[in-house]
C-alpha cells in the first residue's frame, strides 16, 4: 500500500508539531524526576522504579511522552510538508531534550569514566573503568563498569578532551552532549545534498531521520556516538557524491570515513559500498581498484594515525569482542538462542545455544554483506552499456550506494549479537535518502517506532522484564520473515523464468 507524494494537510501537520512538542517537554520531565541523573544507580526494575520519589508520574510521562512523539513522527511518514517544516519541526522538538538529564540509557557516564581513565595515561581497552579507579563508576551501569571500551581511538580522544574540559562529571556530560549535537547537525547539514543526489525529496529524508524519536531520546539527550559516528559517514559519503574520482575529494572522504570508524567500527559496514560511490565513470574492476583503492588507504592511514596518536594502538579492535556480553532478546540471533535454550531446558538438557546462534548469525551477515556488494556491483555494471550512461550513472552511483549500505546496515543489526534501539538510527538514515519506494518504508520506520519504546528514563531496559515472552515473539517474527522471504524470492524466480521462456 502506499500514499500519494503530495502536500500534506497544514491543520494534520500542526497537530503533528506541537503534539511532538508536548511529547519531548513530558519526557524532559520524566528524566529530572527519575532518569540516569548523575551519581543515582539504575533502579533495575519496574516495581523499583514505580516505587521511588515521583515514580508513577515518571512513568506516566514517560510514556505520554514517548506515545506522542512516536504517533506524531508516524503520522507525517511520508514526507513533512516542506523541508524547512521538518527542519524547524525537529529543532523545536529536540529543545526540551537538549535541558533534559541523560535518559534513555547510562552509556555517556560510560563514555565519561573511559575518557577520564585515557587522562589518567591507562588504555580503556585494557582495564574497565572500576579497576581504573573512575571516581564516577557509581553512576556507570553496572554490566558496562568491568569490560573493556568497545570505541574507537578518535572518540576516546574526544571524550578525554571532554573530561579535561568539563573539569567534573556535570561539565564532562555537557561537552559529550555537545559533541552528539554536533553529530547531529552535521547529519542535518548532509540530508538534502544526498536526498537530492538520490532524487529523494528533502522534506521526506529529512521528517524520517530528524523527527524520528531515536535521534532525540538518545542522541540528543542521550547523547550517544553514534550521532558523531553517523555525522561523519553522511559527510564522507556527501563528498563521494558529489565528487567522484576527484584525488582530493577521495582524501578528504577517506579521513571523514575513517575518523567514523575510529568512532564506532560498525561504520566500516558502509566502506564497500563507499567505494562504489567513489567511481568515476563507467564500472569496471580497473577503475574501482584506482579510485576504491584511493579511498581505502586514505581510511586505512586515518585509523593508523588516530591509534597511534592517542597511544592507543589497535587495543581498541580487541575490545568490540566484549560489546556481546550483554544478552537481550530484542537481537533476534539471541532470542533464537534464548528459545532454543527453553525447549532444551523442557526436555532436561542445557543446550546452551546463545554462543552459537550468534556465530551462525555472524556468518550468514559475512554472506549478507558480499551478497548486498555483488549485487549493487552487478546492477551499477549494467549501466555502462546503457543508453545516456552518463545521466543514468549519475543518478544511479548514489542511489545503488546508499541503498547498499543502508540495506548493510540493516542486516548488521539485525543479525549482530546485541542490539540497543539507537542502532535503528543507521539504517534509518541510509534508507531514508536512498529512494525506497513508500510502499516499503514501513519496513524500517515501523522497528524505529517500536524500539522508541524499550527505553525506561533512567536508562532501563523493558527487554529485561520480558526475556521470555520477547524471546517467543521475535523468534515467531524471525520465521514469519523467513517464510516471507522465501516466498518472495520463490516467485521472483518464477517471474524471471517466465521472462526467458
Amino acid at each position: 500500500m502506499s500514499e500519494p507524494d503530495g502536500p500534506v494537510r497544514p491543520v494534520a501537520a500542526g497537530l503533528a508539531r506541537y503534539a511532538g512538542l508536548a511529547g519531548a517537554v513530558l519526557l524532559t520531565v520524566a528524566g529530572w524526576l527519575g532518569g540516569a541523573l548523575p551519581g543515582t544507580p539504575p533502579r533495575g526494575t519496574l516495581a523499583a522504579i514505580w516505587a521511588a520519589p515521583y515514580g508513577p508520574v515518571t512513568l506516566g510521562c514517560w510514556l505520554a511522552g514517548t506515545l506522542l512523539l512516536v504517533g506524531a513522527w508516524w503520522s507525517l511518514r511520508w514526507g513533512a510538508p516542506s523541508g524547512r517544516w521538518a527542519y524547524v519541526t525537529a529543532g523545536l522538538w529536540s529543545l526540551p531534550l537538549l535541558a533534559a538529564p541523560p535518559i534513555g540509557s547510562r552509556d555517556v557516564y560510560s563514555y565519561a569514566c573511559q575518557g577520564w581513565t585515557w587522562t589518567q595515561g591507562l588504555s580503556p581497552y585494557r582495564v574497565g573503568v572500576a579497576a581504573a579507579g573512575c571516581p564516577w563508576t557509581g553512576s556507570v551501569s553496572p554490566i558496562w563498569r568491568d569490560t573493556p571500551a568497545p570505541y574507537g581511538p578518535f572518540f576516546v580522544l574526544l571524550a578525554g578532551l571532554a573530561v579535561l574540559a568539563g573539569g567534573g562529571l556535570i561539565g564532562t556530560i555537557v561537552a559529550l552532549r555537545l559533541v552528539a549535537v554536533a553529530g547531529v547537525l552535521l547529519t542535518a547539514l548532509c540530508l538534502p545534498g544526498l536526498a537530492r543526489a538520490a532524487g529523494v525529496p528533502t522534506r521526506r529524508a529529512a521528517w524520517l531521520v530528524l523527527a524520528c524519536p531515536l535521534v532525540g531520546i538518545h542522541l540528543v539527550a542521550g547523547a550517544h556516538n553514534d550521532a558523531l559516528a553517523l555525522g561523519l559517514l553522511l559527510l564522507g559519503l556527501l563528498v563521494l557524491v558529489r565528487l567522484p574520482g576527484r584525488p582530493r575529494a577521495l582524501l578528504v572522504a577517506g579521513v571523514l570515513l575513517g575518523l567514523a570508524v575510529a568512532v564506532k567500527a560498525v561504520a566500516v559496514v558502509a566502506l564497500p559500498f563507499a567505494a562504489l560511490a567513489a567511481v568515476l565513470g563507467p564500472y569496471t574492476w580497473r577503475a574501482l581498484l584506482r579510485d576504491g583503492g584511493q579511498l581505502a588507504a586514505s581510511v586505512l592511514g586515518t585509523l593508523l594515525v588516530v591509534s597511534l596518536a592517542t597511544g592507543l594502538g589497535l587495543g581498541w579492535v580487541e575490545g568490540l569482542g566484549h560489546s556481546g556480553d550483554s544478552q537481550q532478546w530484542t537481537s533476534p540471533p539471541t532470542a533464537v538462542g534464548f528459545v532454543i535454550d527453553y525447549a532444551g531446558e523442557l526436555a532436561g538438557l542445557r543446550p546452551q545455544a546463545v554462543p552459537v546462534v550468534r556465530a551462525v548469525a555472524l556468518v550468514l551477515l559475512a554472506g549478507t554483506l558480499v551478497a548486498l556488494w555483488w549485487w549493487a556491483w552487478t546492477a551499477l555494471r549494467r549501466l555502462n552499456d546503457a543508453r545516456q550512461r552518463v545521466a543514468r550513472l549519475t543518478l544511479a552511483r548514489p542511489r545503488v550506494a546508499l541503498l547498499g549500505a543502508g540495506l548493510a546496515l540493516a542486516a548488521t543489526v539485525l543479525l549482530a549479537p546485541v542490539f540497543h534501539p539507537w542502532y535503528a538510527i543507521w539504517p534509518l538514515t541510509l534508507l531514508a535518502v536512498a529512494a525506497v519506494p513508500l510502499a516499503r518504508q514501513v519496513w524500517f520506520v515501523a522497528p524505529c517506532a517500536v524500539a522508541s519504546l524499550l527505553t525506561l528514563p533512567d536508562g532501563s531496559s523493558l527487554a529485561r522484564f520480558s526475556k521470555a515472552p520477547g524471546a517467543v515473539l521475535m523468534t515467531v517474527l524471525v520465521l514469519v520473515v523467513a517464510v516471507v522471504g522465501v516466498r518472495a524470492a520463490l516467485r521472483h524466480r518464477a517471474a524471471l523464468r517466465r521472462r526467458i521462456t
